[in-house]
């Protein structure tokens, strides 16, 4: 009887000549096939995507047609974990109002923005925030849009309603998977299950879609194409997502998620990665997406926001550096 492997060291945190700290994991990089390129710990690791499967919640949107008319900051924002600032919230704002709906339509919750500079502004107005700044108010706002054209009822976030239940199926095909069960995620809505290479087959299925095939392939096209057109809107200013997407030297398409996941789409390798951090920490996630993007020749080492992310240095209070965070060296051989 053959055992699931453990999750494996990924990220090293070094201060003077210790390795202090350490994060376990799992990472898979797949084909066009689905098959595995390269992977670490246990790629059918039984894990929740969070965040990272928003472009796969977003395919019925595209898929029916119901997204047709939406341009292509709408569909990156679609698929965003937006930090709510304006340049976020005054799109998302403006596509409800498009359709005749208001804040209150939203089922996602309100949420502080992110970014330091609009949430200071908002404490300085006095101001509270409101669903609209929610970092998933995009991917909201794509449900709304699903729901009416499906005709379906306003509590688009419960289980059993249409949209839910397209993205469901949306999920288990693209995923190959039947999905056990789900987590209600903290936006409310549904966040359903699959094995970490299920993750990794669908990220590659995006990758290798292309123009002129079915309305699935074009749907993963189009949303493919508008992350990578608007990283600021995938996240937003000084964050890993949009600073990656920048960085690298050919089309990628990148999205974290909560307690450490991360995904990355390479259409010109025609590959996925998934990858899972044991522990949820986000400094792990990052520091491994940005270490993969460079062994696969897609982001070079020393490019700034490669450093910065995938060897950042640990500084006191004084700002002296006391050590580094590293990527295990499995990682590098």
């Amino acid at each position: 009887m053959s055992h699931p492997a453990s999750p494996v060291p990924l990220v090293e945190i070094w201060r003077g000549p210790l390795a202090e700290s350490r994060h376990t994991g799992h990472a898979v990089i797949c084909d066009e096939a689905g098959g595995i390129v390269e992977a670490w710990g246990d790629p059918d690791a039984l894990i929740l995507p969070r965040s990272s499967s928003k472009m796969i919640q977003a395919l019925p949107l595209v898929e029916s047609g119901a997204g047709d008319h939406l341009s292509s900051e709408q569909l990156a924002l679609a698929c965003a974990s937006h930090s709510g600032a304006p340049a976020h919230t005054s799109r998302v704002a403006a596509w409800m109002a498009d359709m005749g709906l208001s804040d209150a339509d939203f089922r996602c919750g309100p949420q502080m923005p992110m970014g330091e500079a609009a949430r200071d502004e908002m404490i300085r107005a006095g101001e509270t925030p409101c669903q609209v700044h929610n970092n998933c108010s995009g991917k909201h706002a794509g449900f709304l849009t699903l729901a009416r054209h499906l005709g379906a009822g306003p509590e688009y976030v419960e289980p059993d309603h249409p949209v839910q239940r397209a993205c469901l199926a949306a999920f288990e095909e693209v995923t190959g998977e039947t999905s056990p069960g789900y987590g209600i995620d903290g936006c409310s809505a549904p966040n359903h299950a699959s094995t970490l290479l299920g993750m990794g087959r669908a990220m590659a299925a995006y990758a290798a879609a292309t123009e002129g095939g079915d309305a699935r392939k074009a749907a993963m096209v189009r949303l493919r194409e508008a992350m990578m057109a608007h990283p600021d809107l995938v996240a937003g200013e000084g964050r890993a997502c949009t600073e990656l997407m920048r960085a690298c030297s050919e089309p990628v398409a990148l999205k974290t998620g909560a307690e450490g996941f991360y995904i990355a789409i390479i259409p010109g390798r025609r590959m996925g990665i998934a990858l899972k951090i044991t522990d949820g920490a986000t400094r792990a996630a990052e520091c491994v997406i940005a270490t993969l993007l460079v062994r696969l020749g897609v982001l070079e080492p020393d490019h700034p926001t490669a450093r910065k992310f995938m060897c950042p240095e640990i500084l006191n209070f004084r700002k002296i550096v006391t050590g580094e965070i590293r990527p295990a060296p499995q990682l590098l051989a």
